[in-house]
Protein backbone atom coordinates (compact mmCIF):
# COMPACT_ATOMS: atom_id res chain seq x y z
CA UNK A 1 0.00 0.00 0.00
CA UNK A 2 1.25 3.38 -0.49
CA UNK A 3 -0.01 7.19 0.57
CA UNK A 4 0.01 10.53 -0.73
CA UNK A 5 -0.31 13.51 1.75
CA UNK A 6 -1.78 11.80 4.43
CA UNK A 7 -3.39 7.98 5.66
CA UNK A 8 -6.40 9.64 4.33
CA UNK A 9 -5.33 8.88 0.97
CA UNK A 10 -4.18 5.77 1.10
CA UNK A 11 -4.61 3.57 -2.28
CA UNK A 12 -4.11 -0.21 -2.66
CA UNK A 13 -0.79 -1.64 -4.98
CA UNK A 14 -3.04 -1.90 -8.21
CA UNK A 15 -4.04 1.83 -8.40
CA UNK A 16 -3.71 3.95 -11.35
CA UNK A 17 -4.57 7.04 -12.37
CA UNK A 18 -5.37 6.35 -16.03
CA UNK A 19 -7.71 3.91 -14.64
CA UNK A 20 -9.60 5.97 -12.68
CA UNK A 21 -10.26 7.89 -15.89
CA UNK A 22 -11.47 4.62 -17.46
CA UNK A 23 -13.67 4.33 -14.27
CA UNK A 24 -15.04 7.99 -14.56
CA UNK A 25 -15.26 7.30 -18.32
CA UNK A 26 -17.85 4.51 -18.09
CA UNK A 27 -19.79 5.53 -14.93
CA UNK A 28 -20.58 8.66 -17.27
CA UNK A 29 -21.46 6.66 -20.36
CA UNK A 30 -23.38 4.67 -18.09
CA UNK A 31 -25.38 7.90 -16.77
CA UNK A 32 -25.61 8.62 -20.24
CA UNK A 33 -27.10 5.52 -21.49
CA UNK A 34 -29.56 5.03 -18.70
CA UNK A 35 -31.30 8.72 -18.74
CA UNK A 36 -32.27 8.10 -22.45
CA UNK A 37 -34.15 5.19 -21.38
CA UNK A 38 -35.99 6.67 -18.78
CA UNK A 39 -39.34 8.34 -19.87
CA UNK A 40 -42.76 9.58 -18.21
CA UNK A 41 -44.56 7.04 -16.99
CA UNK A 42 -41.86 4.47 -16.02
CA UNK A 43 -41.69 4.20 -11.74
CA UNK A 44 -38.60 4.39 -9.98
CA UNK A 45 -38.37 0.77 -9.33
CA UNK A 46 -38.42 0.48 -13.60
CA UNK A 47 -35.92 3.26 -13.82
CA UNK A 48 -33.38 1.20 -11.63
CA UNK A 49 -34.27 -2.03 -13.27
CA UNK A 50 -33.09 -0.92 -16.47
CA UNK A 51 -29.89 0.65 -14.86
CA UNK A 52 -28.70 -2.21 -13.51
CA UNK A 53 -29.21 -4.07 -17.16
CA UNK A 54 -27.46 -1.64 -18.76
CA UNK A 55 -24.44 -1.53 -16.54
CA UNK A 56 -24.24 -5.41 -16.98
CA UNK A 57 -24.27 -4.73 -20.69
CA UNK A 58 -21.48 -2.17 -20.66
CA UNK A 59 -19.20 -4.81 -18.88
CA UNK A 60 -19.44 -3.91 -15.44
CA UNK A 61 -16.92 -5.50 -12.81
CA UNK A 62 -19.72 -5.21 -10.02
CA UNK A 63 -21.62 -2.26 -8.44
CA UNK A 64 -19.82 -0.89 -5.01
CA UNK A 65 -22.78 1.35 -4.23
CA UNK A 66 -26.33 0.99 -5.16
CA UNK A 67 -27.90 2.26 -8.04
CA UNK A 68 -29.72 5.50 -7.23
CA UNK A 69 -32.57 6.97 -9.18
CA UNK A 70 -34.99 9.00 -7.63
CA UNK A 71 -37.82 10.96 -8.99
CA UNK A 72 -39.70 14.14 -8.50
CA UNK A 73 -39.76 14.67 -4.49
CA UNK A 74 -37.31 11.82 -3.86
CA UNK A 75 -34.78 14.10 -5.07
CA UNK A 76 -34.72 15.41 -1.60
CA UNK A 77 -33.55 12.33 -0.46
CA UNK A 78 -29.79 11.78 0.38
CA UNK A 79 -28.01 8.69 -0.39
CA UNK A 80 -29.09 7.15 3.25
CA UNK A 81 -32.39 8.07 2.67
CA UNK A 82 -34.94 5.60 1.17
CA UNK A 83 -37.22 7.12 -1.12
CA UNK A 84 -40.76 7.36 -0.52
CA UNK A 85 -42.92 4.92 -2.32
CA UNK A 86 -42.75 4.48 -5.91
CA UNK A 87 -43.48 7.21 -7.50
CA UNK A 88 -43.77 7.40 -11.43
CA UNK A 89 -42.28 10.06 -13.60
CA UNK A 90 -43.91 12.66 -14.92
CA UNK A 91 -44.12 14.73 -17.85
CA UNK A 92 -42.76 17.81 -16.24
CA UNK A 93 -40.59 16.04 -13.34
CA UNK A 94 -37.00 15.86 -12.42
CA UNK A 95 -34.70 12.74 -11.56
CA UNK A 96 -31.72 11.99 -10.95
CA UNK A 97 -29.21 9.08 -11.43
CA UNK A 98 -25.98 8.44 -8.76
CA UNK A 99 -24.25 5.46 -9.25
CA UNK A 100 -20.70 3.61 -8.28
CA UNK A 101 -19.65 0.79 -10.23
CA UNK A 102 -16.29 -0.71 -10.74
CA UNK A 103 -14.31 -1.14 -13.72
CA UNK A 104 -10.98 -2.32 -14.28
CA UNK A 105 -11.10 -2.68 -10.51
CA UNK A 106 -11.31 1.12 -9.36
CA UNK A 107 -14.22 3.05 -8.33
CA UNK A 108 -16.08 5.20 -10.64
CA UNK A 109 -18.75 7.34 -9.03
CA UNK A 110 -20.92 10.30 -10.68
CA UNK A 111 -24.04 11.36 -10.91
CA UNK A 112 -26.56 14.24 -12.40
CA UNK A 113 -30.14 15.26 -12.90
CA UNK A 114 -32.29 15.23 -15.66
CA UNK A 115 -35.69 16.85 -16.39
CA UNK A 116 -38.99 16.29 -18.59
CA UNK A 117 -40.90 18.99 -19.71
CA UNK A 118 -40.70 22.34 -19.50
CA UNK A 119 -40.72 23.24 -15.83
CA UNK A 120 -38.59 26.74 -15.75
CA UNK A 121 -37.81 26.30 -12.32
CA UNK A 122 -37.16 22.22 -12.43
CA UNK A 123 -35.04 23.18 -15.18
CA UNK A 124 -32.97 26.33 -13.48
CA UNK A 125 -32.19 23.11 -10.65
CA UNK A 126 -30.89 20.52 -12.74
CA UNK A 127 -28.77 23.40 -14.27
CA UNK A 128 -27.83 25.01 -10.94
CA UNK A 129 -26.37 21.58 -9.79
CA UNK A 130 -23.94 21.14 -12.63
CA UNK A 131 -23.03 25.41 -12.60
CA UNK A 132 -22.20 24.92 -8.56
CA UNK A 133 -20.27 21.91 -9.11
CA UNK A 134 -18.07 23.75 -11.95
CA UNK A 135 -17.62 26.63 -9.87
CA UNK A 136 -16.42 24.39 -6.99
CA UNK A 137 -14.45 22.34 -8.60
CA UNK A 138 -12.92 25.56 -10.90
CA UNK A 139 -11.82 26.88 -7.06
CA UNK A 140 -10.49 23.58 -6.09
CA UNK A 141 -7.80 23.38 -9.20
CA UNK A 142 -7.07 27.69 -8.48
CA UNK A 143 -6.87 27.86 -4.98
CA UNK A 144 -5.62 24.68 -3.70
CA UNK A 145 -7.82 24.58 -0.92
CA UNK A 146 -8.54 22.14 1.80
CA UNK A 147 -11.63 20.33 1.44
CA UNK A 148 -13.71 22.11 4.23
CA UNK A 149 -12.68 25.18 2.65
CA UNK A 150 -14.77 23.76 -0.45
CA UNK A 151 -17.55 23.38 0.94
CA UNK A 152 -17.63 26.66 2.67
CA UNK A 153 -17.23 27.68 -0.51
CA UNK A 154 -19.69 25.91 -2.72
CA UNK A 155 -22.29 26.94 0.53
CA UNK A 156 -21.62 30.58 -0.15
CA UNK A 157 -22.43 29.75 -3.91
CA UNK A 158 -25.20 28.08 -3.51
CA UNK A 159 -26.99 31.06 -1.67
CA UNK A 160 -25.37 33.41 -3.73
CA UNK A 161 -27.15 31.68 -6.44
CA UNK A 162 -30.76 31.10 -4.73
CA UNK A 163 -30.24 27.58 -3.75
CA UNK A 164 -30.17 25.61 -0.65
CA UNK A 165 -26.97 23.70 -0.29
CA UNK A 166 -27.79 20.07 1.24
CA UNK A 167 -24.16 20.13 3.53
CA UNK A 168 -25.12 15.91 4.91
CA UNK A 169 -23.61 15.61 1.63
CA UNK A 170 -20.26 16.56 1.58
CA UNK A 171 -18.17 14.19 -0.84
CA UNK A 172 -15.83 11.09 -0.41
CA UNK A 173 -13.07 8.96 -1.24
CA UNK A 174 -12.60 6.51 -4.04
CA UNK A 175 -9.49 4.83 -5.48
CA UNK A 176 -9.03 0.61 -6.68
CA UNK A 177 -12.24 -1.10 -5.40
CA UNK A 178 -12.49 -1.37 -2.13
CA UNK A 179 -11.22 2.25 -1.13
CA UNK A 180 -13.83 2.16 2.41
CA UNK A 181 -10.61 0.00 4.15
CA UNK A 182 -8.31 3.34 3.67
CA UNK A 183 -11.18 5.35 6.17
CA UNK A 184 -10.28 8.61 3.41
CA UNK A 185 -13.51 10.41 5.51
CA UNK A 186 -15.79 12.89 4.32
CA UNK A 187 -13.80 15.17 1.27
CA UNK A 188 -15.75 18.58 3.31
CA UNK A 189 -14.04 17.24 6.68
CA UNK A 190 -10.78 16.90 5.10
CA UNK A 191 -8.20 19.42 6.31
CA UNK A 192 -5.86 19.38 3.46
CA UNK A 193 -5.73 19.98 -0.11
CA UNK A 194 -7.60 16.74 -1.90
CA UNK A 195 -5.34 15.26 -4.54
CA UNK A 196 -6.51 14.86 -7.80
CA UNK A 197 -8.26 11.17 -9.00
CA UNK A 198 -9.03 10.35 -5.09
CA UNK A 199 -12.13 12.28 -4.09
CA UNK A 200 -15.86 12.57 -5.72
CA UNK A 201 -17.20 16.12 -5.25
CA UNK A 202 -20.96 15.90 -4.69
CA UNK A 203 -23.36 18.81 -4.83
CA UNK A 204 -27.00 18.46 -3.54
CA UNK A 205 -29.16 21.52 -3.84
CA UNK A 206 -33.17 21.90 -2.70
CA UNK A 207 -35.24 24.80 -3.90
CA UNK A 208 -36.02 27.45 -1.53
CA UNK A 209 -40.07 26.24 -1.76
CA UNK A 210 -40.90 23.61 -3.95
CA UNK A 211 -40.45 20.02 -3.02
CA UNK A 212 -37.50 19.11 -5.51
CA UNK A 213 -33.77 19.22 -5.81
CA UNK A 214 -30.99 18.37 -7.73
CA UNK A 215 -27.61 16.38 -7.13
CA UNK A 216 -23.95 16.58 -9.46
CA UNK A 217 -21.05 14.32 -8.16
CA UNK A 218 -18.05 13.35 -10.35
CA UNK A 219 -14.20 12.89 -9.67
CA UNK A 220 -11.95 16.14 -8.96
CA UNK A 221 -9.16 15.44 -11.89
Amino acid sequence: MSTFLSGKEAVGERYELETMRHAQQMTWKAIDRIARVITPGMRESEAQLRGKEILAELGMDRIWHPLLVRFGANTLKTFKQRSDGDPELGADDIFFIDMGVVWQGHEGDAGATFTTGTDPEMLACAAAAKELFNRVESFWRSERVSGVALYDFADAQAQAMGWKLHLDIKGHRVSDFPHAIYRGGDLGDLDHYPNTGLWILEIQITHPERPFGAFHEDLLI
